[in-house]
């Protein structure tokens, strides 16, 4: 595995997840996440599944955050749901129960990259952000990438 400054994750796979609740990993992901990770409900009703030192890195920021309600909230959030995970001998992870509850998986996922974490959502989920938001992808892009003078 690279350092994790270069760690691009990127990409869209579909997959489908056992009635055990065991998702396929693609072998490129898994080569980047390394053999220990940290799965946790992600926002939009998808999950994220970061690498054991990003998510490290991430805790050290919560750590700063005041001890305000909405930042309590979040961290109720973001760590009830993580867990600590590695792949079995066929590359699989085994997503607790409440997690694919939370994300509405069923069957089918779809298993994207995005930077520094992976992201898994239902393939329903998917589809339907994907056509919510088309139109505005254009505008969305504008707006971050214009060049100011």
């Amino acid at each position: 595995m690279g350092k994790s400054g270069d760690i691009m994750f990127m990409g869209e796979y579909h997959h489908t997840i056992d009635d055990k609740g065991r998702l396929t990993i693609p072998s490129k992901i898994r080569y980047e996440l390394g053999e220990e990770f940290i799965i946790t409900r992600g926002l939009d009703g998808c999950l994220f599944i970061y690498p054991k030192e990003t998510w490290n890195n991430i805790i050290k920021k919560y750590e700063t955050l005041p001890n305000v309600k909405n930042a309590r909230n979040f961290m109720r959030f973001f760590l009830s749901g993580a867990e600590a995970n590695e792949f079995d001998k066929q590359g699989r992870v085994n997503i607790p129960s409440p997690l694919i509850k939370y994300a509405g998986i069923n069957k089918d996922c779809v298993i994207i990259g995005v930077g520094n974490r992976v992201e898994v959502w239902s393939a329903e989920k998917w589809d339907s952000f994907i056509t919510e938001n088309e139109d505005s992808f254009s505008e969305i892009a504008d707006s971050l990438f214009s060049e100011t003078d």
